[in-house]
């Protein structure tokens, strides 16, 4: 299935999209997206849209996030047109999609801004053979959540914002305390293989879009040792019960959690609702291995395409446009989300916001010296990611060695056509 190329005259007026208040006959546009329950911005956009464009009904499928990519894809598959908003998880996902033609270019329908530069190079980040089909409105990174009553309990000095992975590891160890039930896990790693391999990208001298993951070893064997000695719980028994990160978290049953920053949002309104009990907390900056700049980390870029096969694509055109554009931005900083599209402005609404930590490592965890993509932007992505994902998930149960796994990963990938 190849994307559909649209008139000159329909992509001219396109371009005046953003401008629009009302379409010209009543509009319902179906949202494909993940964790509604979990993601603070997503009712706040939809209400704020619908208000300012009568006759613009927005409703949304919950696809979930652990099999996201897989539920989407399945969705696009044929001609089905009850989908017309797909947000766009990731890159793996994002090269799927357009290699198989299930996005309209929106190179093509004049919605993207002609100065790019407030996108930080996010826009251009996404092209491929000069197009782009995913329009960035939310850009994360990785930092560290950790709740401060268990470092006070342990007597431990809370993180800072310049801590190795050792140093990382040695206080996830000093402050694991307690046995079955009540036990308190000094970090938590959730099942994606990102949690293990990111610290492997940080220096900027790998990627992983590779031929040779000999590189990751250490890593794995870091991790595994984490596991073994019960710091953190085992990756079987989260990937069994499919475990949500936010849960232990929200039930105080771990001192620090390694994540991005779009669950800043999540985790300021459940404090809000009652739902969180680590009420007291705070951020970091990622840790980040020796030798390695303080402020380097991993992030990814979430993005709103066009299903090739909707009904309704200017309607989603104009939707996908006001949402990565100023007025979606501001709401999505408001919930305290980092936006697409920002500046320093933005982010002091994010620090500033109510039930933001608001110490000064809090305030800083949020400043960067170098983001690295958890995966680089390859037509191939999505084969990559499966064989790193299947080599994860044996390593990780103990169904294979790490050496074995390295090997498994470089074959597969060798095969790649």
């Amino acid at each position: 299935m190849k994307p559909i190329k649209l008139s000159i005259a329909l992509a001219t007026a396109f371009a005046a999209l953003s401008g629009t208040t009302a379409m010209s006959q009543d509009v319902t546009i179906n949202w494909a997206l993940w964790d509604w329950d979990n993601t603070a911005f997503y009712a706040p956009l939809i209400d704020a849209y619908e208000a300012s464009h009568p006759g613009v009904t927005v409703e949304y499928t919950d696809l979930g996030s652990a099999d996201y990519n897989q539920m989407v894809m399945t969705q696009l598959t044929g001609s089905g047109s009850d989908l017309d908003i797909i947000s766009i998880k990731d890159i793996p996902g994002y090269a799927q999609m357009v290699s198989t033609g299930r996005l309209l270019n929106l190179s093509e329908l004049g919605i993207l801004p002609d100065d790019t530069s407030p996108y930080g190079g996010l826009i251009e980040t996404l092209a491929l053979d000069g197009s782009v089909y995913g329009f960035p409105f939310r850009t994360d990174f990785w930092i560290l959540y950790y709740n401060r009553a268990h470092f006070d309990a342990a007597g431990v000095d809370y993180p800072t914002n310049d801590m190795t992975w050792a140093a990382f590891d040695e206080m996830a160890r000093a402050v694991t305390t307690g046995f079955g039930a009540d036990k308190v896990y000094g970090a938590h790693l959730h099942t994606w293989r990102s949690t293990v391999q990111m610290p492997a990208i940080q220096s900027g001298e790998n990627t992983l879009i590779s031929d040779d993951y000999s590189f990751l070893a250490p890593w794995y064997e870091r991790v595994l040792s984490l596991q073994d000695d019960g710091t953190i719980r085992s990756y079987a028994s989260l990937k069994t019960s499919q475990t949500h990160y936010s849960g232990p978290w929200y039930s105080s049953q771990i001192a620090m959690l390694p994540m991005g920053t779009w669950f800043i949002g999540s985790q300021i309104a459940k404090v809000e609702s009652g739902e969180s009990t680590a009420t007291e907390w705070g951020l970091a900056q990622f840790p980040h291995p020796e030798g390695v700049a303080p402020g380097a980390t991993a992030g990814a870029v979430t993005s709103l395409g066009i299903n090739v096969n909707s009904d309704n694509a200017e309607a989603a055109a104009d939707f996908i446009a006001w949402v990565s554009g100023p007025e979606g931005a501001a709401i999505v900083a408001s919930t305290g989300t980092i936006p697409a599209l920002r500046d320093d402005a933005v982010m002091d609404t994010i620090t500033s916001r109510e039930g933001f930590p608001q110490d000064a490592t809090s305030a800083l965890a949020l400043s960067t010296t170098a983001v690295y993509l958890e995966m680089p932007v390859n037509p191939k992505a999505a084969e990559y990611e499966l064989i790193l994902n299947r080599a994860h998930d044996e390593l990780m149960t103990n169904n294979i060695s790490i050496e074995d796994a390295i090997a498994e990963m470089n074959l597969g990938v060798s095969e790649i056509d």
